[in-house]
């Protein structure tokens, strides 16, 4: 007898064994048969340092923005603290991070065991020739049941009030790099809004910087208003005493008239700048409170230590690329464990009876432990496609990070320089302005003592118009430069 029960459980052991290998094989023929990851990512080496000729040793580490210290106007810094508060874009993208962080949530929740509640009610009517008719049929007449275990033939009722557990076991890391990928793809959004807000602060200060360059000019045309009504009044009166001709009086009054059209239309251009500048406010209408001229620190911050690699890679833009490119290699990832056997755990446990009176006896408790392998053999190349997919878009996320690193230094590169030839321009400019201010002088001197004609004149008066203009021109693009000096290095947060 005893050599039976062992050869018995030998035998038992044997196929048991038999099993094991059996799944094994299957595995390691699945595992086999995955493609690998492309590991082919390296990102080209950071120059040590920014291509610059500034002069000045900096000395000084690079300190992160603030747009308080780095515009130094007040009156800007009240109208980005405004936009933030009020622009819609900037309202929407803060909802789409919200989004991203459900998104990462719910992958976190698929790592944990699923909890069902159920309550399940069914009747059943088996014919008389169905092996289910049968078996209640003979269980009524069996001698071993009582009457509460005896079924209803014609309608066999079925309840069923307890919970359900499953469980995906992670072995492969499907789930949780599902789960690092929205993980970095909500990084990538909080980046997003960072790139986001420097824009808009970007924006706003542009448009800002354009008002104040407006008005300065507006105060260039009426002072030179006032120059060409004193020329104007001279000539007047010397061709009453006939020193000049009708001519010059003509001549001066058609560049009176020229330059208060051209005052005319700066003034809409004032308006339009400042319902742009609104647009951005989220605000129906109003002025712009602003400054008479413009101010900044950026050459404090000019005077720092640049570290490439740590400006370049504090820029939002370079960070959600790389966010994102971590993220697509963990959907890569996820996508190559899709050709691994899944491991499927499950349990429930609760009262089931096919009599509602019976339901919650004792003897109605019920439960099960459930386990599963689902290895993928055939389902229409779906698995391929999808890895494919991911593996190609790992390759385009890398490729966009790349680039996105190559501009960031070519543009910070280029506006170190053209920060430091704004300073040159500006003071050669404004010595060019002092000069023809003396000549404008000269020349009325000279009309008046008859050593120059009214057209050294008109040409004087033009020449230092255009000159000045030309200088509030030069002064916002150095503003402008300003803020894309802002930035490219990163921007910062009010």
């Amino acid at each position: 007898m005893k050599d039976l029960l062992n050869q018995y459980k030998n035998a038992n052991m044997i196929r048991t064994t038999k099993s094991a290998v059996f799944i094994t094989s299957i595995l390691l023929l699945t595992a086999c048969a995955a493609p690998k990851v492309s590991t082919k990512l390296d990102a080209a080496k950071l120059p040590e340092n920014f291509d610059t000729q500034r002069k000045q040793v900096a000395k000084a580490d690079f300190i992160p923005l603030k747009t308080e210290t780095f515009f130094k106007d007040p009156k800007l810094e009240e109208l980005l603290k405004k936009v933030i508060a009020k622009n819609p874009d900037y309202l929407i993208m803060q909802e789409r991070i919200l989004i991203a962080n459900s998104h990462l949530k719910v992958a976190k929740l698929a790592l944990l065991p699923s909890l069902d509640l159920v309550a399940d009610v069914s009747g059943t009517h088996f014919g008389k020739y169905t092996m289910e008719g049968v078996g209640n049929f003979d269980t009524n007449f069996s001698q071993n049941i009582t009457e509460k275990q005896k079924i209803n033939e014609k309608l066999s009722p079925n309840y069923f009030l307890g919970g359900k557990v499953s469980w995906e076991a992670d072995i492969w890391g499907k789930l949780s790099n599902r789960k690092k990928a929205a993980q970095q793809r909500y990084f990538a959004s909080q980046q997003g809004i960072r790139l986001l807000q420097t824009r808009l602060l970007g924006d706003v200060a542009d448009l800002y910087f354009k008002l104040i360059a407006l008005d300065k000019q507006a105060a260039i045309y009426d002072n030179n208003l006032k120059t060409q009504e004193r020329a104007l009044d001279i000539v007047s009166a010397q061709r009453s005493v006939g020193k000049a001709t009708e001519l010059a009086v003509q001549q001066f009054n058609a560049q009176n008239n020229n330059i208060h059209a051209e005052a005319s239309e700066l003034k809409l251009s004032i308006d339009q700048t400042e319902k742009a500048l609104l647009t951005l406010l989220g605000e129906y209408g109003g002025k712009i409170d602003r400054s008479n001229d413009f101010l900044s620190g950026h050459l404090e911050v000019l005077n720092q230590k640049f570290s490439v690699d740590s400006i370049i890679h504090k820029r939002p833009d370079v960070s959600e690329a790389y966010f994102e490119l971590l993220a697509s290699n963990a959907d890569a990832k996820s996508a190559r464990a899709a050709f691994f056997p899944t491991v499927n755990l499950g349990t429930y446990a609760g009262f089931n009876s096919f009599s509602f009176n019976t339901l919650f006896d004792a003897g109605s408790f019920a439960w099960q432990l459930l386990g599963g392998l689902t290895a993928p053999v055939f389902n229409k190349g779906q698995i391929k496609q999808n890895f494919y997919v991911s593996n190609r878009r790992q390759e385009i996320s890398f490729l966009q990070y790349q680039n996105t690193v190559t501009t960031a230094f070519n543009e910070l590169s280029a506006l170190l320089h053209r920060n430091e030839a704004y300073e040159d321009v500006l003071k050669y400019k404004m010595n060019e302005i002092n000069h023809l201010e003396i000549a404008v002088n000269v020349s009325n001197d000279l009309y008046l003592s008859g050593y120059a004609n009214y057209l050294e004149i008109i040409n004087a008066q033009q020449n230092k118009l255009q000159a000045e203009l030309d200088f509030v021109n030069i002064q916002l693009k150095n503003a402008e430069s300003q803020v894309l000096l802002y930035k490219a290095l990163g921007g910062g947060i009010n």
